[in-house]
């Protein structure tokens, strides 16, 4: 398989992808200690739901910094293989460097590529696909879905982490709504009853989400509830900067631009003290909650559709 600049895109993911691959990648390497302790809560968790077999052949979806693949490595061990994709090739590179400085004792092969899984060949054929908040960007869900099932061997499994409502986590609705009251905006408004746009929170909806996974070709979706702690900072200075730099409080401040940013002081004293009740010996840590989504491709192999 060829890297980004031989591997297709959707034109639809390419503004997404840029994203990925320049801003964000600066944010998330900013709190990159934070963002792979609590989702890795959410890794383990999939992987005690469904755990690949050893020696098996994965597929990752969103390599990141490379800890879950790291992870996945483990668990498979060292007669199975992993490969990690990724669309953002700054994130590939920060995997490749987890990878090799990692104690390879009883580590499956990994290799991290760049490619757009929508539409990139993906090879295989593959036992287990697995994404950590890996799959809830793509433009055409249903085209990406059929995509990793096709890569899949008869019978493969999928194991999809993704955040639930917004409103499961409580630290995403209070930074933004924190940021709108200091600026004077009105309320967030309710989610809309239409499709969601891709991010964060498009694939809350198990019913949504177990129409795409049928329509891209798989059967038996499951969806269980994963919750754990979403470690914020390790003091309440460090919460407030990163909940004003990802999430949805930071997409608040980015969107009022200037406005927002005269007024952080305040925001910042706001934000500290709604924050104050989860502070503990250990940090600041919010509930959050998951869904970990299990499918399967069918026993014998279909094309896509």
């Amino acid at each position: 398989m060829s890297d980004a600049s031989r591997a297709p895109t959707d034109p639809a993911n390419a503004e997404r992808i840029a994203l990925w691959n320049s801003v964000l990648f600066d944010k998330f390497a900013r709190f990159r200690a934070l963002v792979t302790a609590s989702n890795g809560a959410h890794g383990r968790a999939a992987l005690d739901r469904l755990p690949p077999r050893r020696g098996a052949r994965v597929l990752e979806v969103g390599a990141g910094f490379g800890d879950f693949s790291l992870d996945l490595a483990r668990a498979v061990g060292p007669e199975g293989e992993v490969v990690s994709l990724d669309a953002a090739e700054r994130f590939v590179e920060a995997a490749r460097l987890a990878f090799a400085s990692a104690d390879r004792t009883d580590l499956a092969a990994l290799e991290a590529r760049v490619g757009d899984a929508q539409t990139t060949a993906l090879g295989g054929p593959y036992d287990h696909v697995y994404a950590r908040f890996g799959t809830m960007f793509f433009a055409a869900p249903v085209a990406a879905l059929a995509n990793l099932r096709a890569s899949l061997v008869p019978g493969g499994t999928l194991c999809m982490v993704v955040w639930r409502r917004r409103e499961a986590t409580p630290s995403f609705v209070i930074a933004a709504e924190v940021v709108r009251r200091v600026l004077g905006l009105a309320p967030s408004p309710p989610p809309a009853p239409a499709p969601p746009e891709p991010g964060p929170f498009s694939m809350a909806d198990p019913d949504l989400v177990s129409d795409q996974l049928l329509a891209a070709g798989f059967v038996d979706p499951t969806f269980a509830r994963s919750d754990v702690p979403l470690l914020l900072g390790r003091d309440l200075d460090e919460a407030v900067a990163f909940a004003l730099t990802l999430g949805p409080g930071g997409e608040v401040m980015r969107l009022a631009g200037p406005a927002a940013e005269a007024r952080r002081p305040e925001i910042v004293q706001a934000l500290a003290e709604a924050f104050r009740p989860f502070a503990t010996s250990r940090g600041v840590a919010s509930p959050s909650s998951a869904w970990i989504v299990t499918a399967r491709a069918p026993t014998e192999k279909r094309p896509n559709p």
